[in-house]
């Protein structure tokens, strides 16, 4: 067995860990599944994003293209002060 470090933020170790314990196993069995995952598809076994979009956001954008594609779906205004209104409701 080779012993290996990796440097990281300590609340990253944590959220890590929690999440880990969660699923059933340690960070160690962790890295282990993803470094053999890798191997076995000769890859990083997901997609690298710039950046994380959460639940909301994604449903939100969602949104937007639905209606997009069907105006109907959605409110317009003929002016600020009426939409700000309606906003602030």
């Amino acid at each position: 067995m080779a012993n290996i470090s990796i440097r990281m933020e300590d609340s990253l170790k944590q959220q890590a860990e929690e999440l880990f314990s969660d699923l059933g196993m340690n960070l160690t069995t962790a890295i282990t599944i993803f470094v053999k995952q890798s191997l076995r598809e000769q890859r990083i076994p997901f997609e690298i994003t710039r950046e994380t979009l959460n639940r909301e956001t994604l449903a939100a954008l969602r949104e937007v293209e639905k209606m997009k594609r069907n105006p109907s779906l959605g409110k317009s205004y003929d002016d600020v002060d009426t939409m700000m209104e309606d906003l602030l409701k």
